[in-house]
């Protein structure tokens, strides 16, 4: 069974550097400025042997503001209750403060294991200051440098090693469909993925951009399992003036790159908008899979149809992805999502035979042919060969003619809506390459040389 290690402290000691050092990725965003990190993240690593998954958690202070302050300490709370072993992070450079001793006193109650790192002790001379930290009651305590890495996997080794081993090995289980909600900032994706996950596992607030790392949630629905990632709301790039903005605009790009399936969560009150396509363009081009949600649809009443027209028009270009109509709130219109997602994720995976595209390619053209291909003062028909699959998700296809220059765009979209609605290919991009059938040849050719 697998391992939960949660990294707490006060904001601004180091907690997401550390982070970032166990996932060997800048999973978590990290700056200078305090709460930065919100919502608790979580990698999956291996430890002497063993997976450990590392959760990273907001900053704990022993007060907090009423509204998201308040939804934040109680995400980094609910980690610790959730943790087998807690890894204690304190500011070597700071000496201990109030707040150090507050959470120390919280974390000297359980009877889970807490491993105390004194971090930015960058160089041998900052060794003596682990002697201030004594005074927190912790049997183990380690000097670390999260940003240069010294004596980080000796601590989280010494802490792991405190935790018993399982009786029985957990089976390698997969993380299942990995799907992304993206979206504007304040369209309710995290509402959302609370409300999936039946579990307040993400902060939801009013305040707009709340989310700002990608947060993977592991659940299991009707035997299937599947894996969401909140994702930060992507503004304009014009309007992303903080830094950190910018840091989750690529996380959630990065999140789509990864995802097998993208859901789109737009807020239905609003409409549709440029932004909301921009989005939609992101994960079209990155190849992913894409279900749109119209969130909020409760508060719609007899506009509905309105709302459906603008989606559609806003959507012409992915005319083929599937639009629910749901509520976070109260969970309306959410029973079919998961089957959506398996229709979208087969969709994707999909490999049709040679034969099978050779005979599409062949009725189809028959019924409708391309237009003639313009060399100099001559005309000559276009002629297609034959088709073949390369790869999936995004199903990308090779058709091989005399012009590929030659054919028009509108024709190289009827071959893809034929091809899609053959096939059965709803909600996933599709890539069409041409090629001249001598390419082709002089391929294979080659290939069969080095073979």
């Amino acid at each position: 069974m697998t391992a939960t290690v949660a990294i707490v402290g006060r904001p601004n000691v180091g907690k997401s550097t550390l982070f970032n050092r166990y996932a060997g990725q800048r999973r978590a965003l990290v700056e200078d400025t305090p709460g930065i990190t919100r919502d608790r993240i979580a990698e999956e690593i291996d430890v002497e042997g063993r997976r450990v998954l590392i959760v990273d958690t907001a900053g704990l202070e022993d007060e907090a503001d009423a509204g998201l302050e308040s939804a934040v300490q109680a995400q980094a709370r609910s980690a610790i209750e959730d943790a087998d072993a807690i890894l204690f992070v304190v500011d070597g450079k700071a000496s201990v403060l109030p707040d150090d001793q507050t959470l120390a006193r919280t974390l000297r109650q359980t009877s889970k294991p807490v491993l105390l790192v004194v971090n930015k002790i960058d160089v041998p001379a900052h060794q003596e200051r682990l002697n201030d930290f004594y005074v927190l009651g912790f049997d183990h305590t380690c000097a670390v440098s999260a940003e240069h890495g010294t004596g980080a996997w000796d601590a989280l080794e010494e802490l792991v090693a405190e935790l018993p081993e399982s009786e029985v090995p957990a089976p390698e289980t997969s993380d299942g469909i990995r799907i992304a909600l993206v979206g504007r900032p304040n369209v309710g994706k995290s509402s959302l993925v609370n409300r999936l996950a039946g579990d307040e596992r993400v902060v939801v607030s009013d305040v707009p951009g709340t989310t700002r790392d990608s947060v993977d949630i592991h659940l299991d629905f009707e035997g299937e399992r599947y894996t969401l990632v909140d994702t930060a709301g992507l503004r304009r790039p014009g309007r992303r003036a903080q830094k950190v903005e910018r840091g989750s605009a690529l996380m959630t790009v990065r999140s789509v790159e990864r995802a097998e399936v993208a859901l789109l969560v737009i807020d239905a009150e609003e409409g549709f908008t440029d932004q909301d396509a921009h989005v939609a363009n992101i994960a079209r081009d990155r190849g992913c899979a894409t279900v749109v949600l119209m969130n909020k649809w409760d508060l719609i009443g007899e506009r509905g149809d309105a709302v459906r027209a603008s989606v559609a028009h806003g959507l012409r270009f992915m005319s083929d992805a599937p639009v629910l109509a749901v509520s976070a709130k109260s969970g309306a219109g959410l029973g079919k999502l998961f089957a959506q997602v398996r229709r979208l994720h087969a969709s994707a995976h999909r490999r049709i035979s040679t034969s099978e595209l050779n005979r599409w390619l062949a009725e189809t053209v028959s019924r409708h042919e391309p237009a003639m291909a313009q060399r100099g003062a001559r005309r000559r028909p276009l002629k297609f060969f034959y088709a073949t699959q390369v790869s999936v998700r995004p199903p990308t296809f090779v058709l091989f003619c005399t012009e590929p220059r030659a054919v028009q765009p509108s024709y190289q979209r009827f071959l893809e809506n034929q091809l899609r609605a053959s096939f059965d290919l709803e909600g996933t991009p599709i890539r069409m390459r041409l090629r001249t059938r001598t390419e082709g040849k002089r391929k294979r050719v080659e290939g069969k040389q080095t073979s």
